[in-house]
């Protein structure tokens, strides 16, 4: 696929472009590649239990059609190298999965991440042109202090070593971000009265403060991300396989694990009701489960809006 991103004035001008929709569009695939992981599931053989090529292979390098403009910048790069990248590669995977399981759930997210985005996302996913995935998320979404990056020998490498709920989680606050008022029982609190909206805030006085149920601030999102890594995996006594949120049933769809001695992250996530585990560094990095994975390395759980 062509690139659609240019480099200006090196580093700290790097922006994405936006790309045409109908040029983005001309090329139809006959299944996407969500169909694809489910017919492989379908027609599993006991023997082979991988699907039959990568997906979102961890780290990727994305070559810089250079045009005049970019040949014309220092430093000069015409490459893009990426490091580390299992730091989002997990919730890419399971946002994918998400978005192509679940019909309306596009269009909800698309108010948060904006509909241009969500089309590209799933275009490139179903294209398989993974390494421009991430840099669709690394450049729309991550702030350049979520990454570190240098020019070196005309390649610029962007690193994301760190902990994927800051490379990934926390860029969609907005879709999950919740609401709870307060009110002290102390009638001359200076702050008797307060709304919270993702954090608490402590008074001092000598009264009680009482807190009313917390709510989303945009109605109930199309999926949660509940952050498992301040837990231990003896404390955990069980992993609930759905929540009750604001009226709404949530249903376990997936979780990251954290591999503390690699440092490295991977998912796991279901398609009609059949685990499957993915991890980037893998050669084959798609691998059907015959049963739900053990959760005792994780670091997040992601639940689905049930709207049946």
């Amino acid at each position: 696929m062509e690139s659609r991103y240019s480099v200006l004035r090196g580093n700290e001008d790097l922006q994405p472009l936006s790309p045409n929709t109908e040029e983005s569009f001309h090329f139809e695939r006959s299944k996407t590649l969500f169909e694809e992981i489910r017919a492989s599931i379908n027609n599993n053989d006991e023997t082979e239990r991988s699907f039959w090529r990568p997906v979102l292979p961890w780290g990727g390098v994305f070559n810089i059609k250079a045009g005049r403009k970019a040949i014309s910048c220092t430093p000069l790069y015409v490459k893009i190298s990426l490091k580390n990248t299992c730091t989002i590669d997990g919730f890419l995977m399971i946002l994918y999965v998400i978005l192509r399981d679940n019909h309306g759930f596009p269009r909800e997210l698309a108010v948060f991440l904006g509909k241009q985005f969500v089309e590209h996302f799933l275009y490139l996913m179903d294209c398989c042109d993974y390494t421009t995935v991430k840099i669709l998320w690394i450049w729309d979404r991550m702030s350049k202090r979520q990454y570190r990056s240098e020019v070196h020998r005309a390649s610029l490498e962007i690193d994301l070593f760190g902990n994927e709920h800051e490379n990934f989680t926390k860029n969609l606050e907005n879709l999950m971000s919740t609401l709870q008022e307060s009110l002290c029982t102390n009638w001359s609190c200076p702050g008797r009265y307060q709304e919270y909206i993702k954090r608490t805030i402590n008074i001092r006085c000598n009264g009680l403060r009482e807190f009313s149920q917390r709510l989303f601030c945009h109605g109930p999102p199309p999926f949660v991300i509940l952050n498992m890594q301040q837990w231990k995996s003896e404390e955990l006594s069980y992993v609930p396989y759905h929540l009750a949120l604001s009226h709404h049933r949530y249903l376990l769809e997936g979780a990251t694990l954290f591999n503390k001695e690699e440092h490295h992250y991977s998912a796991a996530f279901q398609i009609d009701g059949c685990w499957m585990h993915y991890d980037g560094l893998r050669s084959d990095n798609l691998i059907l489960l015959h049963k739900p994975p053990e959760l005792l390395l994780l670091s997040s759980l992601v639940y689905i809006r049930d709207n049946k």
